[in-house]
């Protein structure tokens, strides 16, 4: 199984974690209820399009949102919900530990 790796785009300048935070925050605040820009327009602080981007970018690789056809974003990154389906037994986990590694949401599957 090949790893992919995040390759950014237009980088300028790598985003500071507080700032790869922040706009997390504002993502999981608005949900689907805005669009990418409009977002970006009500970040606390200003941001460089192209950073913001960048997060974004990272944000979907890491499997945390997705971006709508309508450029609206879906926050689908839910940890707890991962591990109390995984306690209902309705998921397997795919985990050389013994614990469930919700590190990464493509390592578990839902029972049919």
């Amino acid at each position: 199984m090949e790893m992919l790796s995040f390759k950014p785009k237009n980088l300028d300048r790598y985003p500071r974690l507080d700032t790869v935070l922040m706009v997390e925050k504002a993502l999981y605040k608005y949900k689907s209820d805005k669009t990418i820009t409009e977002i970006w327009k009500l970040l606390p602080k200003k941001v460089m399009w192209t950073t913001f981007t960048t997060i974004i970018d990272y944000l979907q690789y890491s499997g945390k949102i997705i971006l709508e056809d309508d450029k609206t974003i879906t926050w689908i990154w839910d940890p707890i919900g991962i591990r109390e389906l995984h306690k209902k037994g309705l998921i397997i986990a795919h985990s050389k530990k013994e614990n469930l590694n919700v590190d990464l949401l493509s390592t578990a599957y839902l029972k049919a």
